[in-house]
């Protein structure tokens, strides 16, 4: 189930007055340890994922850069975005080929809208069963990694599925302007904070303490002298 009314992506820092210092130091330490996962980490995965929206058409052009630049990665799953976003365009081969995409075999592009990251990160669980994924490299816009990666996280563990999940910040300036909303990032991590205390409270991403456990087994399962190589 998914919120009719999500909280907005833009909020002023008075808005979180209500929240404790103990809610901002979870998410604080979540993010820390996400976007501290050694980007080495993707030479040892098979599968590329990324995931669109906000009119970021960034997320698309790196994820193909990095697609097109490692023969290793044997799928790249492409997520729908939100049709009622004034910059939504609909994801076609044709749109990937104007952005850079010439090899086609591999590339899964999500059906179906996808409203919200929640129905995004479903679908990337499905695929990632599917097509018996060894690892998966999330890339998506900094302000946003760590939401998407707590929801992709909380979906996999949700279907059953445990592999490596290690984050690609998508290479943007954070004083970009958003082509949705016009924010920047630094506009846009404080709704970000707030989603994520709020999902979390509902269940729809992962809490700092399955984050934890989660992290705990990769780090064991995949020592960090090679990068989390596959056994």
């Amino acid at each position: 189930m998914r919120p009719h009314h999500p909280t907005p992506r833009v909020v002023r820092e008075a808005d979180l007055a209500g929240v404790s210092t103990g809610q901002l130091l979870d998410v604080l330490k979540a993010l820390t340890v996400i976007l501290t996962l050694p980007r080495s980490a993707t030479a040892h995965v098979d599968t590329l994922v990324v995931l669109t929206g906000q009119g970021e058409q960034w997320r698309l052009t790196h994820a193909i850069r990095d697609w097109e630049a490692d023969p290793g990665l044997r799928h790249l799953l492409v997520a729908n975005g939100n049709p009622a976003e004034a910059t939504y365009v609909e994801i076609t081969l044709d749109h990937l080929r104007g952005l850079g995409l010439r090899r086609v075999d591999g590339v899964q592009i999500q059906a179906e809208p996808a409203p919200n990251t929640g129905l995004q990160a479903a679908w990337i669980a499905d695929q990632a069963r599917e097509r018996t994924s060894t690892g998966l490299a999330l890339a998506a816009s900094p302000y946003h990694l760590p939401r998407a990666y707590l929801t992709v996280l909380k979906a996999l563990s949700t279907s059953g599925i445990r592999l490596p999940l290690v984050p690609v910040p998508v290479a943007v300036p954070p004083d970009t302007p958003v082509p949705e909303t016009g924010a920047t990032a630094y506009d846009l991590v404080p709704g970000e904070v707030s989603r994520i205390l709020t999902y979390m409270d509902r269940g729809w991403v992962a809490t700092l303490e399955e984050l934890r456990q989660y992290l705990r087994w990769l780090w064991s399962e995949h020592p960090p002298s090679s990068g989390f190589p596959q056994p």
